[in-house]
């Protein structure tokens, strides 16, 4: 028999219009033969399923069902596609396991932790691995401008904490910038991460579980036209995305064992894709996203391909890992 699957997308963050591609993308390639398959958008003001001549029809949250010509229907797995909050910070993964529903990312802690870049960082720093020299702001601290030039140098990255798709990330090259890098930053979050420039080359690590076992993809380099991999960078064509990167073997077995180890070390599931700077051949961890872009020019399917798995087999793999 065919499982319902509930394709989730949208959100509530600045992310929501590239989740919305995210999650066609996914209703696009899920084998029909196998699934039978219901969009549905979660925003702020709706959860609603969405058929194929863009009806919507209300979502009853009491347990995720939809009523379609007059009969109730449950789902057996969720899909999420949900960039940023909240299905990238683990409020909907602990909805989901409240109302006993299969989901296809990372569990509600992991979620919340890697959404959080200082806390993942922190959390991993006993563990070996290595971050960049930092700073932290809560909104309404004072801001001290010479303690941080002080500690992080210049040019630094001003960071919205909790945010996606480099919204609220400016590269800070004076100090008089710094103030208005720090109220852009406070527009995305009301928590700041500073932190001192790192000058290498930058990848990017997709680690998975697929058929059952953790799997590390092809590194993709990133080679941006702009300042830095900021969102023109990711979205508008403004960079590179080379797969394999151009790297040493040493280099590469060193990111993807590092890689590898913190998806072990966080008990992930799922997707997850983390970005690396190499400093002097040294690794140094930026941040780990855990519901990647899912199109077709995003980074995560591109390693894939490069590893000979198709869209249909990565997400069919998501799926099936989910209801193991």
């Amino acid at each position: 028999m065919k499982k319902n699957i509930a394709i989730i997308m949208g959100g509530y963050s600045k992310e929501y219009n590239i989740s919305l591609k995210s999650g066609n993308v996914v209703y696009k390639f899920l084998d029909d033969a196998t699934y039978n398959k219901y969009k549905i958008h979660i925003f702020k003001d709706k959860w609603v399923y969405v058929d194929a001549n863009e009806n919507e029809q209300a979502v009853d949250k009491s347990d995720f069902s939809i009523v379609i010509d007059g009969k109730k229907l449950k789902f057996d797995c969720i899909f999420n596609a949900i960039h940023g909050t909240p299905g990238e910070d683990g409020y909907l993964q602990a909805y989901f396991e409240l109302v006993g529903l299969p989901q296809t990312a990372c569990n509600f802690y992991q979620a919340a932790l890697t959404f959080n870049k200082r806390d993942l960082l922190s959390v991993l720093k006993p563990y070996g691995i290595a971050s960049a020299k930092s700073y932290y702001l809560n909104k309404g601290d004072a801001v001290n401008e010479d303690a941080i030039i002080s500690k992080l140098g210049l040019p630094c990255f001003v960071k919205a904490n909790k945010a996606g798709s480099s919204f609220g990330i400016s590269k800070v090259h004076t100090k008089e910038a710094l103030l208005p890098a720090i109220e852009n930053a406070y527009e995305a979050d009301d928590e700041i991460i500073i932190e001192a420039f790192l000058d290498g080359t930058e990848v990017s690590v997709g680690v998975i579980t697929y058929q059952g076992k953790t799997k590390v993809l092809p590194i993709t380099e990133i080679v941006t036209e702009n300042d830095f991999f900021d969102y023109e960078a990711k979205y508008e064509g403004k960079s590179q995305e080379i797969t394999p990167a151009r790297i040493s073997k040493e280099q590469e077995e060193k990111v993807s064992n590092i890689a590898k180890r913190v998806y072990e070390i966080l008990k992930m599931k799922g997707y997850s894709r983390s970005e690396f700077i190499f400093v002097d051949n040294e690794p140094y961890m930026l941040e780990m996203n855990t519901t990647p872009g899912l199109t077709e020019e995003s980074i995560l399917p591109q390693q894939a391909a490069a590893a000979g798995i198709s869209l249909a087999q990565l997400f069919d793999s998501a799926i099936k890992e989910a209801l193991r």
